[in-house]
């Protein structure tokens, strides 16, 4: 599985402990390795770019709050990211929602932001009609094609 990580200046420390931890997955660095100032729109793009063409099978996102950075992620077509706080919304964002990034905010406990991330990776979409069709309905409107 390959995974990619993208942070903002106030993400380096959760982000090179998740690195450190998760070397059962291939995990691609896309985010900022300094602490110096930096706009989290800039590396949620470009890991929504790289989730939605499949160049990575999902994406974690890392900045202050964790909202920031969710926002611009689903900015990119073809993006679901949910920003959780603990393992439970983990995994329904992949069994309801077939999430593709999961955002985390900097000051998650970096013991519990890793047993999130596992949760997020190890859980698999229900494909249940009902989740399907939401998610259709969200595509299709991404797309200019829905229609109430």
């Amino acid at each position: 599985m390959k995974i990619g990580i993208a942070n903002d200046h106030r993400g380096v420390e959760l982000k090179n402990y998740l690195l450190e931890r998760l070397q059962e997955y291939e995990v691609v660095n896309l985010g900022t390795d300094t602490n110096e100032s930096v706009d989290y729109p800039d590396f949620a793009f470009l890991l929504g770019e790289k989730v939605a063409n499949h160049e990575f099978d999902y994406g974690i996102a890392i900045c202050g709050s964790g909202i920031g950075i969710s926002i611009a992620c689903n900015k990119v077509k073809g993006i679901r990211c949910a920003k959780v706080s603990n393992i439970e919304e983990a995994k329904y964002t992949r069994i309801d929602n077939d999430a593709n990034i999961v955002a985390l905010s900097a000051n998650t406990n970096q013991e519990d932001a890793l047993e999130i991330v596992e949760a997020f990776l190890n859980t698999d979409f229900s494909h249940e009609e009902r989740h399907q069709k939401r998610i259709d309905k969200i595509t299709k409107y991404e797309r200019g094609e829905y229609e109430r």
